[in-house]
């Protein structure tokens, strides 16, 4: 009998996060794969679990992907995990995920926490339709992409690095406007959690002037549709 592949969330800052199912499941598979398993074991202590724990990332997962698709043929049940959040969303995972279900593999992913719906649910912005574009391009197509966004008539879900959030700012004031809406939520879950909103502008200049940490969601206004029928 084959065994399964078990998508768990893990939490994004306060590992209160995790769920009782996720404990649960990571304490009775064969073995886990891990994003990082240097943050993983923190994890892992802190919930009284001991497995092992073995690295998949973004570096070696087109290496070990077969081997791990032949475990879980062996009837090995894995479990797969990232440094925070839900595997395969801006994460690793897919590739193993399409593979497995290629090979009929029972795939099974927990419900659990993830970045962007606290943050979007916390703008203010509407909710009921959104893209998730996640992290844009860092050099080649970024500016294909940004014109688009220009033109994105639902809220948009962008992730961010601390570093480069002043300069993401930048670039939607550049091409969506000064005035268009935004919300930006970092260290969720955490203690210094912060949803700060406004234009485009207004965030510029707040952000400008503070030193920023944590991982980043940006909430973006889609472009109404009087505004869209006047620009074409």
């Amino acid at each position: 009998m084959k065994g399964k592949l078990l998508i768990v969330p893990t939490p994004i800052g306060n590992l209160e996060d995790i769920t009782l199912r996720a404990v649960n499941t990571l304490k009775s598979v064969d073995y886990i794969l891990a994003e990082d398993t240097r943050n993983s074991i923190f994890l892992l202590k802190h919930l009284a679990i001991e497995k092992q724990l073995r690295p998949y990332h973004q570096h070696n997962e087109h290496k070990i992907t077969e081997q791990i698709i032949s475990d879980l043929n062996a009837g090995k049940n894995i479990a797969l995990i990232s440094d925070a959040g839900t595997p395969g969303i801006s994460d690793p995972g897919f590739l193993l995920i399409r593979e497995a279900i290629a090979n009929h593999i029972d795939v099974s992913t927990l419900p659990g926490a993830t970045a962007f719906v606290p943050a979007l649910v916390n703008s203010g912005l509407p909710c009921n339709e959104f893209t998730f574009y996640g992290f844009l391009p860092q050099k080649k197509g970024r500016q294909t992409k940004l014109k688009a966004l220009a033109l994105e008539t639902k809220t948009m879900v962008l992730y961010e690095s601390p570093f480069r959030l002043v300069k993401l700012l930048e670039e939607l004031q550049l091409h969506l406007g000064a005035s268009r809406k935004c919300s930006v939520s970092r260290e969720l879950s955490k203690i210094y959690e912060e949803t700060k909103r406004g234009t485009a502008q207004e965030l510029i200049q707040y952000f400008s002037q503070k030193q920023v940490k944590g991982e980043i969601v940006v909430i973006v206004e889609g472009i109404q549709k009087g505004e869209l029928n006047h620009d074409e």
